[in-house]
């Protein structure tokens, strides 16, 4: 690659972010579907056309949004589960670890909990496509523990998906408290534990 092809990569990138920042920004005030392609680009300093050099529409937009948003956490996700075969531990270090998303990725976490549910069917598709990586990165992590043994992979996709829909539901309580009460944040850390706890009392009484 020549200096100047590389130059022009780099610039191309920068760009491509800088309308994934912008649109994380807006998004903290509206939904995907009301976001326009020319508040988006006045706010980068771009033109419309130039918006579609990156993505083939806000759509597309919103897709990349949700892969920045939770493609750094399944290789997290999955050291835990590879590292640790105690429920405890792993209960304790996956509370911690969405904790602490909720306070470094909080836009990003805001953006996941709006657009689940939204108007815009793809962005909808990517997050539980998203979603169901977890589950299977999860199952995959509870087959190889010993107390799954006689466990059918059905039942284990079953119970990785149960703590995947509570991580999601720990998660947006963080986002739904107040981000400088310590006392709110302590009280949702334990309610996550019990209810992880409840969880695999459930496994260590099923019957297979």
């Amino acid at each position: 690659m020549s200096h100047t092809s590389g130059v022009r990569q780099a610039q191309k990138q920068q760009t491509r972010q800088a309308l994934l920042d912008a649109g994380l920004r807006l998004l903290e005030r509206q939904n995907l579907s009301s976001l326009g392609l020319r508040e988006l680009t006045r706010e980068v300093g771009v033109s419309p056309a130039a918006f579609y050099r990156h993505f083939p529409g806000m759509a597309d937009l919103g897709v990349a949004l949700v892969g920045e948003s939770l493609g750094s956490l399944h290789a997290v996700v999955r050291a835990v589960m590879a590292e640790s075969t105690d429920s405890e531990d792993i209960i304790d270090r996956t509370v911690a670890i969405i904790a602490s998303y909720a306070v470094e990725q909080r836009p990003h976490l805001r953006f996941i909990a709006r657009e689940r549910y939204g108007g815009v069917q793809a962005v909808r598709a990517a997050i539980a496509a998203e979603l169901d990586r977890f589950a299977d990165e999860v199952a995959a992590g509870l087959a190889a523990q010993p107390a799954s043994a006689g466990w059918r992979p059905d039942e284990l996709l079953v119970l990785a998906q149960l703590y995947v829909d509570h991580m999601v539901m720990t998660a947006a309580a963080f986002l739904d408290a107040p981000a400088d009460d310590p006392t709110a944040h302590e009280a949702i850390v334990r309610s996550a534990r019990m209810r992880m706890r409840i969880i695999s009392i459930g496994r260590a009484h099923w019957p297979g």
